[in-house]
């Protein structure tokens, strides 16, 4: 009996299938070619988009939403979010007084805030809790962006990432010396080890540090951590099994061993210049800039007790300068996809980016592509980030046009993923 009650309050929590829905959008963002393309009724059934008709078409049976006066664009993807956290002064404490389950259930709120916030698609890139949060969506027990998870992150000894960082000799010794399992490698071997790991964990992608970070408890935020040979064994094995390799660096040494290694994308890419941006362009490497992250560090760091001491010069050397380096590498002709890095950043708030990104010279709607058409290339899938029929009927509209006013994006009053309408107007 007790199974069966189980079973059933399941099966109530998951949304069936939505019903036909027809959006009428008084104007619509066609992401691949990045214009505006008037008025169209998008349908939508069983998850995906079926038709998407020129002007307002009334569809026979189906729901109907009156979106004039709005934009409808394709549900946003972030491609860096940590979803199982989020900074605050007390963060670096909380890890020692509080569980798994905590910031699972913490987890499922900042989920909700993203979704109402446009981002129907978020890349995790580092943390256990997304794992089992992402089955939990998908399942539909909970609400939230659809993830594809990175699990673990992989770091070398005393690299950012390194679960022990910070953590004193008692306890260290409690703890013991971490190694692949855990995220830690030292050699190919174990390299190739820790990608087999993330496999077995259910990861989605790998996640590399290949230089210092900003917020781990250790003096340098820029130093190279990994050898090109570690990457190159991550690179190779993660190809393995179809995973792609998304690689934190800030430092300019680091970030050369990951492009040469063959990572997918670079992520903050704070030190980068004219050198690295020539190689990622003959890589195709991507760039994922996280100005939101960087700005808010920044300022953070100039509030006494925010950050611990080793932190706080860090934070505010490198943050101020991320948004510099994202409009050089814009200019430099280098591939951008979209990304915030919140959990460092208070989740919901991810639109912020578009407008640092077009403070910082891109065109909106370059921006709008950069967390729609272009993400989906870097997550390498094929029926997100477009409002196309076949593609997954994920629909953001916001009341105006946001290529001439990019401030809309923080004003979202529509938000359908799956075909399920999830916020309206």
């Amino acid at each position: 009996m007790r199974l069966m009650l189980l079973v059933a309050g399941l099966v109530a929590a998951t949304p069936a299938l939505a019903e036909t829905v027809a959006l009428h959008c008084g104007e619509t963002f066609d992401s691949k070619s990045g214009r505006l393309v008037g008025a169209r009724t998008v349908v939508a059934a069983d998850g995906k988009v079926t038709q998407v008709l020129p002007g307002r078409v009334s569809v026979p049976g189906a729901r109907e939403v009156d979106l004039a006066g709005h934009t409808c664009m394709p549900g946003w993807i972030d491609l860096h979010v940590h979803i199982g956290q989020q900074s605050s002064p007390r963060a670096y404490e909380e890890r020692f007084r509080l569980d798994d389950a905590d910031f699972a259930l913490r987890a499922v709120g900042y989920a909700e805030k993203t979704l109402l916030a446009g981002f129907t698609t978020v890349r995790d890139l580092g943390g256990e809790v997304a794992l089992k949060l992402r089955d939990a969506i998908n399942q539909g027990l909970v609400k939230g962006p659809r993830i594809y998870a990175a699990g673990k992150s992989i770091a070398t000894t005393g690299g950012h990432a390194d679960p022990t960082n910070g953590v004193n000799a008692e306890l260290s010794f409690l703890m013991g010396t971490p190694g692949p399992t855990q995220g830690v490698v030292n050699s190919p071997e174990d390299a190739r080890q820790a990608v087999r790991q993330r496999y077995k964990d259910g990861s989605d992608l790998i996640k590399i540090t290949a230089t210092g970070g900003v917020l781990s408890y250790a003096r340098s935020g820029d130093a190279p951590q990994f050898m090109l040979d570690e990457i190159q064994a991550i690179v190779q094995t993660a190809k393995d099994y179809g995973y792609t390799v998304a690689a934190h660096a800030h430092g300019k040494e680091g970030m050369k061993r990951a492009i040469e290694g063959g990572v997918t994308s670079i992520e903050h890419g704070t030190y980068m210049d004219d050198e690295i941006f020539a190689l990622m362009r003959k890589h195709g490497t991507w760039y994922v800039p996280t100005i939101t992250a960087g700005r808010f560090v920044a300022d953070k760091a100039k509030v006494p007790g925010y950050f611990p001491e080793i932190v706080r010069p860090k934070a505010e050397r490198i943050g101020s300068q991320i948004q510099d380096t994202f409009a050089k590498a814009y200019k430099s002709g280098v591939k951008i996809a979209f990304g915030t890095d919140m959990g460092v950043g208070p989740h919901g708030e991810n639109a912020i980016e578009f407008g640092y990104m077009v403070e910082a010279g891109m065109p909106p709607a370059e921006a709008l592509q950069a967390a729609t058409y272009r993400a989906a290339q870097v997550l390498e899938v094929t029926d997100i980030g477009q409002i196309e029929p076949g593609f997954r009927a994920d629909v953001v509209a916001v009341p105006g046009n946001p290529l001439s006013d990019i401030a809309l994006t923080r004003k979202v009053d529509f938000v359908m993923k799956d075909g399920v309408i999830h916020l309206t107007p």
